[in-house]
């Protein structure tokens, strides 16, 4: 991908940091594949800047190779031939170095340097302390996103909590920027092409150029040497320890265990032994835990659901895990037929139901209602469920919405079993007002249309291809 898209906001915070007189620290941290080194890429290139990438080798080579580094930064062969035992001497040299334009130093995975060594971020902070936080330099500090956070430069207890004059956490692209990716694609396509590559800019880079999802799939995924074949767990492998525990909890999940006593239960472990995991999944985005939006206290509810948020992963788990045998044999193509036969239904359906809770807050902020919602996600209890539930701060305006991915529109029986669940929804039932939402990837009937131009509580967003 030539231009960056979905990364402006971060690219002025950059901007800004680096116009500010004096120094600037930034921590820049987010999960693997979302861009981290390309937004940097893209904000140096026409600055007079040292990037350093980082390696799993002992703090002694990363040392070793940012010295060389330097010297080649500053053409110094007096720094390049010294025998450095510290990384004060190479900072120092740095700074007293007479620049053209403010000097920007990127340390790029940063983490593995404060992993050889506990001590780094230490002296890191004494280093930024008594030699670059007076001088007229910009400093970036790049990492994935648990050991950033963990220990090293955002916890409270980091030497270098405190310091940092920004931070940005990069996240997944929403899908409303698909069309720039792939422009000529209908939007069923585009929902069907971020069901599989979520938002993940390295994912979407390995379909840019594909006129066909499925050839990419077989290309990418099913292919034993293809990039994503064994995604999930390289990912794992980068983020975390313990990497089977982690497994296990989303596979339990994958299986249809939502819920944190049913996962404990597949597992056979206690429940608040998942604690941890499920926390760590949901930081890295790869899981959320839902309540249904009537909930008061959310934190608290016992009513929570845990899912897959990764769109990947999902897909991963539904299609790829199951399968590997027939993969690994060397039979790839009986697995393509599974996922021709069941990624619209199995999944794709489901992402798209993300899909319009995000379009939703697009037309939030257009006033499509006469009241902003606050709130947005999904009702539910045990025999029925909503797919879209939105209400205002107090409670009196609440929103309810169906979302159906299928082949032929959408019609009234759709919306008379929305009105039917909407009266199960325990909530303000006697001041309320009560607004219906309907998504559709396939268009509505004429006589659908025709009941929404009379009433003013009932909104139809056609996601077909001819819209």
């Amino acid at each position: 991908m030539e231009k960056l898209i979905d990364r402006e906001s971060e690219l002025e915070t950059l901007q800004s940091e680096y116009a500010r007189n004096g120094s600037a620290l930034v921590v820049l941290y987010g999960r693997r594949r979302v861009g981290k080194t390309t937004l940097i890429s893209e904000f140096i290139k026409d600055k007079n800047a040292l990037f350093f990438l980082a390696s799993e080798e002992s703090e002694t080579q990363n040392r070793h190779a940012f010295k060389e580094k330097a010297a080649e930064f500053m053409n110094s062969d007096l720094l390049r031939n010294a025998d450095v035992k510290s990384w004060d001497v190479i900072f120092k040299a740095l700074m007293d170095t007479t620049f053209a334009s403010k000097p920007v130093i990127v340390i790029d995975e940063f983490q593995y340097i404060g992993k050889s060594n506990p001590a780094f971020p230490s002296i890191f902070q004494r280093i930024w302390e008594e030699i670059l936080k007076d001088k007229q330099v910009m400093v970036i500090l790049c990492g994935s996103l648990i050991s950033m956070m963990e220990s090293q430069t955002l916890s409270y207890n980091s030497p270098l909590y405190g310091r940092r004059t920004a931070q940005i956490r990069l996240t997944q692209i929403p899908f409303r920027y698909y069309g720039e990716f792939f422009p000529h694609k209908s939007r069923r396509e585009l929902i069907e092409m971020y069901s599989v590559t979520g938002g993940v800019p390295k994912y979407i880079e390995l379909f840019a150029e594909s006129k066909d999802i499925y050839k990419e799939i077989e290309r990418n995924v099913l292919n034993r040497s293809g990039y994503l074949y064994d995604e999930p767990n390289f990912l794992l492998q980068q983020e975390v320890s313990e990497v089977g525990s982690y497994f296990s909890v989303i596979k339990a999940i994958a299986a249809g265990n939502s819920k944190l006593s049913a996962i404990a239960s597949m597992l056979e472990v206690k429940a608040t032994s998942l604690t941890k995991y499920l926390k760590t999944l949901m930081d890295l985005d790869i899981l959320e835990r839902e309540v249904p939006i009537t909930e008061n206290n959310p934190e608290k509810s016992k009513k929570g659901l845990y899912k897959i948020k990764d769109n990947y992963i999902r897909f991963w788990f539904a299609f790829v895990y199951p399968n590997r045998s027939f993969i690994e044999s060397g039979n790839s193509r009986i697995v393509m037929d599974k996922i021709h036969k069941g990624l619209i239904t199995n999944h794709t359906a489901y992402v798209y139901e993300d899909v319009c809770r995000e379009r939703m807050w697009e037309l939030n902020v257009v006033e499509t209602w006469p009241f902003q919602f606050s709130k947005i996600g999904r009702w539910w209890d045990a025999h029925d469920e909503i797919d879209i539930a939105a209400m205002d701060p107090d409670g009196e305006n609440l929103i309810l919405g169906e979302c159906k991915f299928w082949k032929e529109p959408v019609g009234v029986s759709v919306l008379q079993t929305l009105e039917n669940k909407s009266i199960r929804v325990e909530w303000k039932k006697a001041t309320r007002h009560v607004w219906y939402v309907l998504f559709s990837a396939s268009g509505f009937t004429e006589e659908l249309k025709q009941s929404a131009a009379s009433r003013p509580d009932l909104l139809l967003c056609d996601d077909s291809e001819n819209n």
